[in-house]
């Protein structure tokens, strides 16, 4: 088997902001596997609250390397690596192969029907709730927008959000940023402005609080869920779990952790780390089972790889062979 990884760097629209973090390019790593003539092609940005970096990924593509040979599979992988950006870069690269090899789909492979998407739309935090509510304006095509949100401010920027959009249905994503006194306090007021979920209100290993807390509006675990072991407490606090290929470690261990979810009834929402397109197709399959879709990651770079995912609007139609799978 032929082997390549390299890194890849994509500039953004926009600064985007959230709880304690700002970018302007998200770096990936794309993984080339080649087998009998057939070529796949997997795309990890990474955990970055989990210190993964292109440089540390590649790093630990590289120590298996001599173990990537031509009867590699996806079974392998999984314990060739943990969970996180290398592994999921390894398995989505060995799901193309083997949709490539086989002259099949990955909807064959996975039996996940597909249909077409609604994706959020992300609203990045801003100096101010005015900046904020002149992005989600300008959006208007958007009917579902995802608020990035800290502890500053955060009801007056969505009460802004909201008079500027109040078609829109919306999310908020506090990524690890309040305390639970503020959740106690702004969730009331969020239900009564119609927010749908909050994802990730509290720090990652604090937030055991949670447990028999009545949230007005449902809580999705993202931080505090990263893989199927740390399903069983996330259960306990949360009514969603948000699935990221880059937290499972690829796609073979997040349609594990996706039956599991279900299995729980709790509802589903899958995310991404951003990126392009080759990094959104394997997620696509993922959201073709959920709640909530997060994979506007395209939409805000200044350019994507093409071919790449087709949007209309908030529309996302499925990846064909040509990107991934």
């Amino acid at each position: 088997m032929r082997f390549s990884v390299h890194a890849e760097s994509w500039a953004v629209v926009r600064p985007f902001r959230i709880t304690g973090h700002v970018w302007t390019s998200f770096e990936s790593v794309v993984v080339e596997l080649e087998r009998n003539g057939a070529v796949g092609r997997g795309e990890a940005l990474g955990v970055f609250y989990a210190s993964e970096t292109p440089a540390t990924m590649i790093a630990q593509i590289e120590a298996v390397a001599a173990q990537l040979d031509d009867g590699l599979t996806r079974a392998a992988v999984q314990t060739l690596l943990p969970p996180g950006g290398a592994r999921n870069a390894l398995d989505c690269a060995l799901w193309d192969l083997e949709a490539k090899e086989q002259g099949c789909s990955i909807w064959e492979l996975t039996g996940v029907q597909p249909r077409e998407l609604e994706t959020v739309y992300t609203i990045g935090i801003e100096a101010t709730p005015e900046a904020m509510a002149a992005h989600a304006a300008a959006a208007a095509g958007q009917p579902l927008l995802k608020i990035k949100l800290d502890g500053q401010q955060p009801l007056e920027r969505l009460q802004a959000i909201r008079r500027a959009r109040p078609d829109a249905r919306l999310v908020v994503d506090a990524n690890q940023g309040w305390t639970f006194t503020q959740l106690q306090a702004l969730a009331p007021a969020f239900a009564e402005l119609g927010v749908l979920m909050i994802e990730q209100p509290l720090p990652r290993g604090g937030d055991a609080v949670l447990e028999g807390y009545r949230s007005p509006v449902p809580l999705c675990a993202d931080e505090s869920c990263l893989h199927l072991g740390e399903l069983e407490p996330a259960a306990r606090r949360y009514q969603m779990i948000n699935i990221k290929l880059d937290k499972t470690g690829g796609l073979t261990h997040a349609l594990e952790l996706a039956r599991a979810v279900r299995g729980l009834g709790l509802g589903l929402m899958v995310g991404s780390m951003a990126g392009g397109s080759l990094a959104m197709a394997p997620a696509f399959v993922i959201g073709c089972l959920c709640d909530f879709v997060d994979i506007d990651g395209p939409l805000l770079l200044k350019y994507d790889r093409l071919p790449g995912l087709r949007f209309d609007g908030a529309r996302v139609s499925p990846p064909d062979g040509r990107i991934w799978g």
